[in-house]
């Protein structure tokens, strides 16, 4: 049991008026508590029970903003006006951050990034003679005539092939247990299927 409801049970039990103070917020819900200030349990209230309020920011009919963290316990109530302000604050202060990250290059940066790309461009450029000497250099071996003697040779093995398929020869060994009694069904199945 909470020291709230033990203080108000006791209260109730010699005989002193217990009273709570009573809100609505703007869709007409009915709220209650010791009293609507900083640290006090806050509570809605329905016909059945009272259930504490869940965390959240609650606009009251009054336009005030009751801001609860922790779950049934009141963090701070505030009116519309200072929520505005500190909205306002933030955004200036986001502003004021924008305004130092925008910052322009210079002439002289500029200068710098297009040397850069000019030396990039001519660190491309041999690339691309490099292949196109090398293409024509395949060009030119493929058009020399290769001499016949080279060619007989190159068309002919280097040596004789080897079989690696060696012949094995299978032998099959037959066993004849109990040749001499008398065939089952089985028997007959099975001899006509090592035939096959």
């Amino acid at each position: 049991m909470k020291p709230s409801e033990m203080l108000n049970q006791v209260k109730t039990l010699l005989g002193v008026e217990v009273k709570l103070e009573q809100m609505k917020l703007e869709n007409g819900t009915v709220l209650e508590a010791d009293a609507f200030a900083e640290g006090n349990e806050i509570f809605i209230v329905t016909e059945d029970e009272r259930v504490a309020l869940p965390v959240g920011d609650y606009v009251l009919e009054d336009g005030q903003i009751l801001v609860v963290e922790e779950e049934g316990i009141i963090k701070e109530m505030k009116s519309e006006d200072e929520e505005a302000k500190e909205e306002e604050v933030e955004v200036e202060a986001e502003e004021e951050e924008e305004k130092e990250e925008m910052v322009y290059a210079t002439k002289e940066e500029l200068a710098e990034v297009k040397l850069m790309i000019e030396e990039i461009k001519e660190m491309l450029e041999p690339k691309e003679e490099k292949e196109e000497m090398a293409e024509e250099t395949k060009e030119e071996l493929s058009a020399q005539e290769i001499p016949t003697e080279v060619a007989q040779e190159l068309s002919q093995p280097a040596a004789e092939p080897i079989n690696t398929n060696a012949e094995v020869s299978k032998t099959q060994v037959k066993f004849n247990i109990a040749s001499k009694r008398k065939m089952s069904t089985l028997d007959r199945v099975m001899s006509k299927m090592n035939k096959l």
